[in-house]
């Protein structure tokens, strides 16, 4: 009977003027109150045993018959809905759990991070040891371990699976949830050596794993990217409620995943998209000053600038001082970005020349020790290196800038050579002149000269350059090429089988320095061995005469003693220069000679020069050296180590000996 007619009944028992009733004929007691209390543990959620033991309080109460059998139906509906009820708060908690899982995954926009907050969150929703996730490789064609939750195996941290292998490869190929009580054990699948070692590694045993799909359920399209797995160190069977459960994840995950890398792509694409831009932007640029340098550089060569205008304007536009060399890797001009004079760093001139070779052969600008260097070519012919000092790399529409500033360098340079050329031929004609009939009026050949930029009366280097006659015809477009650039007053003509070289003497070379240098300059620019002879300075034009016929003599001597593709002056050549030359500077000869013995001798008042006589004059013995002097054969030995010591360990051999011997000769005679 329910409550309430156990109560009417109750009260009708009260009032019907009855009296008591004895215990053996009191009916049973009410379940009534054990149903309350039933209700009450319900709602405390209970466990299920104090439901259970409502049933034992109820017969011990006295409930008996249909109110005991209605107590027992009641406890088990009771039961039944407090399992109902746990199964209603657990699935709020996952769905809550699913919930949070989602915001978190959304709120994530770091692949690695989501990837990370997937697995952690997988372990925790099952409460199982390790969670872990794989992805394909779609370059190496198989899977890799990509995420992993309380793993401590770096075997199992590390495996790569083949496409199909284990129970990952069937969640895959199925498409579908898989699960294992007992890995060991569990034949379904393809067990490999591999897998299982770090399997085992790492202790699992139960394993559950679900796919990552993407695409629509029902178009048939799927696309597996991956496998979410959450495994137990000890045999477990996972229900249906779990799968579904790490289902509803690894769906979530695999929108995350994807929204992810679409964002990943997406950032991609920008980053690409902004590096284009910034590429865009900085071609424009480039477009903008290269129109700036034609501009420039057209305006300089029609307003007739030279070498170091366009080597300023190019270091302006370039940032970066800027070298311009000849093939010898002379300096012919240096300028800073800002148009200033620039002090460049030594350069080694056949680092220099081996630098342009490589830029000719590549035909290109080259970088080399924080420069670029670039050759100034005509057809295969160098005329110039240019060299830009810039540490930083250069963009290749600056490359081609510097390069084509190299091709205006090297148009100009043709063009002042073609001037010079025809210029050098009016001015070759007053050297000849000069050379034939510079007696007959010298006054007209100055006024001449000065007329042609040669001014006659200021001091002139006269060299004389001979080649062999195959390369004649090259010596003289080569000797153009040498004075190039010289300072003002230079001219050159053939005359008598060589060219002759009219060059100025204010701030050049010594007179043997210039022929070896012209000897060196014109054998590379002929291809050919040239040798050269200095005479000089000199001024007016029969002095320059002169000066060109002791060259002559001197080149004589030259070819005589063998020294062909070499350059040296009649003072050099020693006592020839004196037989050679018409000035015989006697006394320059004598003190270049003799000058180290006069001035030891002046000095401490000794006689090494009359020693030195003594000893040529008895043929080299000491014993008739010792004789003529009156002095111990030792004092010989002593005074002769003094003379070595100031004229050089050569001081007797055959050459310098003549040489002391005729300068002993001229000072005795007091010539």
């Amino acid at each position: 009977m329910d409550a309430s007619t156990a109560a009417g009944v109750e009260g009708r028992h009260a009032t019907d003027g009855g009296g008591p009733r004895t215990p053996e004929t009191a009916p049973d007691a009410s379940a009534a109150p054990h149903l309350r209390r039933l209700f009450d543990l319900l709602a405390a959620d209970a466990p299920a045993e104090a439901l259970g033991a409502v049933i034992g309080q109820a017969r011990e109460a006295g409930v008996g018959g249909a109110d005991l059998a209605e107590t027992e139906r009641a406890v088990a509906t009771a039961l039944r809905v407090r399992s109902s009820l746990r199964a209603h708060r657990r699935r709020e908690l996952e769905l809550a759990a699913l919930f949070d899982t989602a915001g978190d995954l959304a709120a994530s926009r770091d692949l690695d991070e989501v990837l990370k907050a997937i697995v952690r969150r997988a372990r925790m929703l099952l409460g199982t040891d390790t969670a872990y996730l794989t992805l394909p490789d779609e370059e190496a064609g198989d899977t890799y371990m990509r995420v992993t939750d309380g793993s401590v195996s770096p075997v199992f941290q590390n495996l790569r699976l083949e496409l199909g292998e284990g129970l990952g490869g069937l969640v895959a190929q199925t498409t579908r949830p898989y699960a294992t009580p007992d890995y060991r054990t569990d034949d379904r699948f393809r067990h490999t050596r591999n897998i299982n070692a770090g399997v085992f590694e790492e202790g699992l045993v139960a394993i559950l794993g679900v796919p990552l799909l993407l695409g629509s359920v029902h178009g048939g399209d799927r696309k597996v990217i991956g496998v979410l797995f959450a495994a137990d160190r000890t045999p477990r069977a996972f229900s249906p409620d779990e799968v579904a459960l790490l289902s509803s994840l690894a769906a979530h995950a695999a929108i995350a995943i994807d929204t992810a890398r679409a964002l990943h792509d997406t950032r991609a694409a920008l980053a690409e998209l902004a590096e284009v831009n910034a590429l865009v932007r900085a071609h424009a640029a480039a477009v903008q000053r290269a129109e700036e340098a034609h501009d420039r550089l057209t305006d300089l060569v029609l307003r007739g600038g030279g070498v170091r205008d366009v080597a300023a304007a190019v270091a302006g536009l370039l940032d970066g001082a800027l070298t311009v060399h000849d093939p010898g890797g002379r300096p012919l001009a240096a300028v800073r970005h800002d148009g200033g004079p620039f002090a460049a760093d030594s350069m080694d001139a056949g680092w220099l020349v081996s630098a342009a070779e490589e830029s000719r052969a590549a035909a290109r600008a080259v970088a080399r020790s924080g420069r670029w260097i670039c050759a100034v070519l005509a057809g295969q012919e160098l005329l110039a290196i240019m060299v830009l000092h810039r540490r930083e790399p250069l963009e290749d529409a600056d490359r081609r800038m510097f390069e084509r500033a190299g091709v205006v360098t090297g148009l100009l340079m043709l063009l002042r050579r073609t001037v010079a050329e025809t210029e050098n031929r009016v001015r070759g004609e007053l050297v000849t002149d000069l050379l034939t009939d510079a007696g007959r009026n010298p006054a007209l050949l100055a006024e001449r000269g000065r007329r042609l930029g040669v001014d006659l009366d200021r001091p002139h280097l006269v060299l004389v350059a001979d080649t062999a006659p195959e390369a004649r015809d090259r010596l003289s477009s080569a000797v153009v090429r040498h004075l190039f650039g010289s300072p003002g007053g230079s001219a050159s003509a053939e005359h008598a089988g060589a060219v002759v070289l009219l060059v100025s003497a204010e701030g050049a070379q010594a007179p043997d320095q210039a022929a070896r240098a012209a000897a060196v300059q014109l054998g590379h620019l002929t291809g050919a061995p040239v040798t050269v002879a200095a005479a000089g300075p000199t001024s007016g034009p029969s002095a320059i005469a002169d000066a060109h016929a002791e060259a002559v003599r001197c080149l004589r001597a030259l070819h005589v003693l063998g020294r062909h593709g070499d350059g040296a002056s009649a003072g050099q050549l020693g006592f020839l220069g004196v037989v050679l030359g018409d000035a015989k500077d006697v006394g320059g000869f004598v003190s270049g000679t003799l000058g180290p013995l006069l001035e030891y001798d002046a000095r401490r008042g000794t006689e090494l020069v009359r020693t030195l006589a003594a000893y040529f004059g008895a043929g080299g013995s000491l014993t008739r050296a010792k004789a003529a002097l009156h002095v111990h054969v030792n004092t010989v030995v002593q005074r002769l180590d003094r003379i070595e010591a100031l004229l050089g360990p050569d001081w007797n051999h055959p050459d310098r000996a003549l040489e002391l011997q005729l300068a002993l000769r001229l000072q005795q005679l007091h010539l």
